[in-house]
Order: C-alpha cells, then sequence, then structure tokens
C-alpha cells in the first residue's frame, strides 16, 4: 500500500525506522526484532540507506526480506549523491518488480572521508532532482522527503532552508519525515513556517528515545547538532547508569508522542536503532496494544 494513502486513512500513522546490519548474523537478529513489533500493526516500517550508497545492496535485501516475510507496507531510502540516472534507475526499477513503492528520496551524505564532495557534478544535485526523476519515470511510487525541525546542517539560512524543502514537495514529494527533535515547540515552529511557505503535505515527526549518556551525544553529532533540553540533560546526568537513562529516554519519548497526539499531528516515526525494547515500553506507557488504538 502507497504510504500517502495509508496518510490519508489513518487519522495518525506510527511506523517504524530500522537500519540494516553489516553481517548476516545480524540481519536475521534484526528480523527477529521486526517480529517482535508487528503485535503493535505499524501503519509501516522504513529502511535507512548508508552514507554514499554504502548499504545499497542490504537495504535492498532487508526491504525485500520484510515485504516477503511480513506482508506489511514497507519504505526504502535512496541516496542520490555519488550516483547516475542509470544506477538510479536500475536501483528503482528493482525496487518495482519487487513490489516495493515506496521510497524515501534523500540527496545523503558523501561517502566517508570526502566531507568537501563536490555536489554540483552529480547527476542528481539536489533531493528535488531525484524526487522529480522518480515521479516521471515512475509514476505509481509514493515519495517521501525529510525535513528539518532545528534546521538542516548545511543551510543556516532558515528561508533557504524551507525553500529547499518546499521545492522537494513541488518536484511531486507525497509526505515528509522529519529529522529526529526532543523539543515538540521546534516541530511545531517548524510546521507553522512550512504551512506559511505553502507546504501542505503530511509532516510526520521523527521521534527516537535515548538509551545511553554516549548515544545522545552520538546522536547530537549524526544529527548535525541537535538541540538538547535541559531538562534532558539534567534528568540523563542524574542517571546512575545507562539503565536509568534508557528509562529517562523513554519516558521523555513517550510524553513527546502524547503530546503529539493530542494536537493531531499526521504522523509519528520511531527511530528504533534496530531495538524493540523501548518502543514496546512507549506504547506500553500509553496503555496501548497497538498502533490501532492510537488514530
Amino acid at each position: 500500500m502507497l504510504v500517502k494513502d495509508l496518510l490519508e486513512s489513518q487519522k495518525t500513522t506510527f511506523s517504524f525506522e530500522f537500519f540494516p546490519p553489516k553481517e548476516d548474523a545480524a540481519a536475521d537478529k534484526l528480523l527477529e526484532t521486526i517480529a517482535n513489533l508487528m503485535p503493535l500493526e505499524p501503519s509501516y516500517v522504513s529502511v535507512t540507506y548508508g552514507a554514499g550508497g554504502t548499504t545499497r545492496d542490504r537495504t535492498h535485501d532487508l526491504v525485500v526480506r520484510i515485504k516477503e516475510q511480513t506482508n506489511i507496507t514497507v519504505v526504502s531510502h535512496l541516496t542520490c549523491v555519488g550516483s547516475s540516472r542509470e544506477e538510479m534507475h536500475s536501483i528503482l526499477e528493482k525496487y518495482q518488480d519487487a513490489g516495493i513503492e515506496n521510497i524515501l528520496a534523500l540527496r545523503g551524505d558523501p561517502p566517508k572521508g570526502e566531507e568537501d564532495f563536490d555536489h554540483s557534478k552529480d547527476d542528481f544535485e539536489y533531493a528535488a532532482d531525484l524526487v522529480a526523476y522518480i515521479k516521471k519515470h515512475f509514476p505509481g511510487m509514493c515519495v517521501g522527503v525529510a525535513g528539518f525541525p532545528e534546521g538542516h546542517p548545511s543551510t543556516p539560512n532558515r528561508l533557504q532552508e524551507i525553500d529547499f524543502l518546499k521545492a522537494k514537495v513541488d518536484a511531486g514529494a507525497d509526505y515528509i519525515v522529519t529529522q529526529l527533535f526532543f523539543d515538540n515547540r521546534d516541530y511545531y515552529d517548524y510546521c507553522e513556517r512550512c504551512e506559511l511557505a505553502g507546504i501542505h503535505v503530511p509532516n510526520i515527526a521523527g521521534i527516537m528515545p535515548v538509551s545511553t549518556k554516549s548515544g545522545l551525544i552520538r546522536t547530537a553529532e549524526l544529527a548535525g547538532g541537535a538541540r538538547i533540553p535541559a531538562r534532558l540533560l539534567k534528568a540523563v546526568y542524574r542517571a546512575e547508569d545507562d539503565t536509568f537513562v534508557e528509562k529517562v529516554g523513554t519516558h521523555w519519548a513517550t510524553e513527546q508522542i502524547r503530546d503529539l497526539i493530542d494536537n493531531d499531528i499526521r504522523g509519528i516515526q520511531f527511530f528504533t536503532l534496530n531495538s524493540s525494547a523501548a518502543t514496546q515500553e512507549i506504547y506500553q506507557s500509553l496503555g496501548v496494544r497497538d498502533s490501532s488504538q492510537l488514530r
């Protein structure tokens, strides 16, 4: 099923994001994690893509396995950095042949060690170019794009950042999934700015529970400098060890989600980090057995 149809038929969608493991044994373990989460009845799941397309084959294989073994709607991330039109067309044809009809189109990070990568030499300089290509050559596919409530790390001009997002929507994007954030006020302000810019497609909120002190620091770095609220920092610093940090992070994410649901947002995406524990705990804290009770 197309994600855009799920967004139209459900008051609020709930989705889970996973990343492809580097080893086969870990891939089998991940499928167990996914199976553990299926009783929560997510609207769909998505699978990430490594920097510079480094996990391309594993992403494809995992997406196909999830579709075949769970029969749940699955979204494949697809980055275009460093890729030619011929490569992108071949990848998209493989997905189409496998029955994968949902793509999250991203420009993506350059290969590791190539921070000065020249995007202007790519066939797809921006994610909007990839969106337009998919919509032209694979019109039956549903395409999502990324949004940044706290700003894009490479675009300090916040007005220009929204212009870039508008370009992706104008190219045909059906919905937006945001980068993670820890303060809902940042998300609500971002949504208002989207409305002012004429962006009216659904904005799905990306939520990730903190599980370790080191993970909190790493998350801030990977997110391009995610803002960590002082109240969250205080709670994490008070925690005796990571067992308590995980409890703090799960509680914080639960309250974020509770507030988002109360404000009737269109969708929530859990960044699971390939673990089912925090997501299951959040559902229990909300007093529900599956996503259908939250819609």
